[in-house]
């Protein structure tokens, strides 16, 4: 029998236990593949671009174009690996049940504490960036703009971050009302922030003059290294689609198809904004400033006019993202609490709107305290050390699922199997390498937390060590292999 920390969930008990027909209280498959590609983008377009992209200008020179290339890249190959998870196993949980059912529960256990990074503490990074564009738009229409007290955190030259904390609530009671409404919300706001990029590019290459981007990588390889590692910040999200396996029609196929196209798509977009943005104005005067985009346009038009209109498209796009993301993570958290690792009230599903009620609000107002009070530098930095540890991880899943179930049913495989996989960890390890000693040491001690939080609590209410719903049957889970399919209990 395997130890407690090894027993792994097999895939047909993961598909099985998420059918959405549990006594009616289950999640409805809702989601179209346009509606799934439009989730994705508006899971990963808004602060990155928007507000990151000063930041990667600062580290890397014009050479931010090789940075987000090198991001996209890494991106490319681990998304080969979700889009053959996601349709292999079509559940919430995400990476978290893809390494329950590959690597055991102790290493999925971890993978979902750091999903809180990549998506509890990224929906609070972009949050607070939502409120440099809302300040931006009322001084460009109204000539007003938030105190700084009131828009910006501690040590910033604020108290605390009041929009960030109002765009948070405002994505809560939005997905509580149901994934229908939300879903077509994020489609609404994803065609409207991709139409304002398309804009900004059409604006600054009036303006682009090719002696911007020289000397090209002014900061060397070791700034384009740095660069893409922040840059990678601009991609987080794509993963987000896998989620919503639960919710989507025809997963084994729609999951697949959306990851990939949502990539190529974003990866375009992102090159082209850069090559823009560059060709326009000069780095050192793009580098480290607040609303960048904005500032070029102003710059290429000499009027105020066009700042507005990419600041409206900030505001939605962010919000957009806030949405996503936190859609994403009460969805891990629901996988987690069905699985009894984490309390059971995060897996509640109210029978009027098919949604996580209680799980939404309280992701909402746990993470709406870092967004009010912490710098945006320091989440985003352990937002991105934590998604490259779970991509590796999903990577290194894709093997071992090869491994352990050869014949299990795919409608997508890895292309140039091991080697694409392989290159995905080391793409993961190398931008993780780019990251300051501070944030190793920060994602160090965030780890032994986990760590200490499984041993204490999930280990011994698993269901799956236990056999039972309440995760008191049993005792020390040593015989919880579910190697073999086993029949769910229906939960009401």
């Amino acid at each position: 029998m395997p130890r407690s920390g090894l027993r792994v969930k097999s895939p047909d008990l993961l598909v099985a236990e998420s059918g959405a027909d549990r006594e009616g209280h289950g999640l409805q498959r809702t989601i179209g593949p346009f509606q799934l590609v439009c989730f994705g983008i508006g899971a990963i377009v808004g602060t990155g671009i928007f507000v990151g992209l000063s930041d990667t200008v600062a580290e890397a020179g014009p050479a931010v174009i090789v940075s987000f290339l090198l991001a996209a890249l890494t991106c490319v190959f681990t998304a080969f690996s979700f889009a053959e998870l996601g349709g292999a196993i079509p559940v919430s949980g995400s990476s978290y049940s893809y390494a329950y059912a590959t690597l055991g529960e102790r290493a999925a256990f971890l993978v979902g504490w750091c999903l809180l990074l990549e998506y509890g503490v990224s929906v609070s990074a972009v949050s607070i960036g939502w409120g440099q564009y809302l300040n931006e738009l009322l001084e460009n229409t109204v000539g007003w703009h938030i105190p700084a007290a009131l828009a910006d955190a501690p040590g910033h030259g604020g108290v605390v971050n009041v929009p960030a904390v109002i765009v948070m609530l405002l994505a809560a009671a939005l997905l509580v009302r149901g994934v229908r409404e939300s879903a077509r919300a994020t489609a609404a706001m994803a065609v409207i922030k991709v139409g304002i990029l398309v804009l900004f590019c059409a604006i600054a290459f009036t303006a682009y003059d090719a002696g911007n981007l020289s000397p090209f990588a002014p900061e060397g390889i070791g700034g384009i290294g740095a660069g893409a590692s922040l840059a990678f910040f601009s991609f987080i999200g794509f993963d987000a689609i896998s989620t919503a396996g639960e919710e989507v029609k025809n997963p084994r196929r729609n999951i697949p198809l959306a990851i990939l196209i949502t990539i190529g798509c974003v990866a375009l977009l992102y090159c082209l904004v850069s090559v823009a943005a560059l060709g326009a104005m000069p780095w050192e005067q793009v580098g480290g400033k607040p609303a960048a985009l904005s500032l070029i346009v102003n710059h290429a038009t000499g009027s105020a006019f066009g700042s507005s209109v990419i600041a409206v498209g900030a505001v939605v796009a962010i919000a957009s993202v806030v949405l996503a993301v936190m859609y994403g993570q009460t969805r891990i958290l629901m996988s987690m609490s069905r699985d009894g690792l984490v309390p059971g009230v995060f897996e509640r599903i109210s029978p009027k709107t098919s949604t996580p009620v209680a799980n939404t609000w309280i992701v909402s107002l746990v993470f709406a305290v870092p967004a009010a009070v912490v710098p945006l530098d320091v989440v985003l930095d352990m937002t991105v050390i934590g998604t490259l540890a779970v991509m590796a991880v999903v990577n290194i899943c894709v093997i071992a699922l090869r491994r352990s179930r050869p014949g299990l049913p795919r409608r997508f495989r890895v292309p140039l199997y091991p080697v694409a996989p392989l290159l995905g960890v080391a793409f993961c390890l190398y931008l993780m390498y780019g990251l300051p000693l501070v944030t190793w040491l920060q994602f160090a001690v965030f780890l032994l937390a986990g760590a200490l939080v499984y041993t204490l609590y999930g280990r011994r209410r698993s269901r799956l060590a236990t056999g039972g719903e309440d995760g008191k049957d049993g005792e020390d889970g040593e015989d919880g292999d579910a190697s073999e399919p086993v029949t769910p209990r229906a939960r009401g």
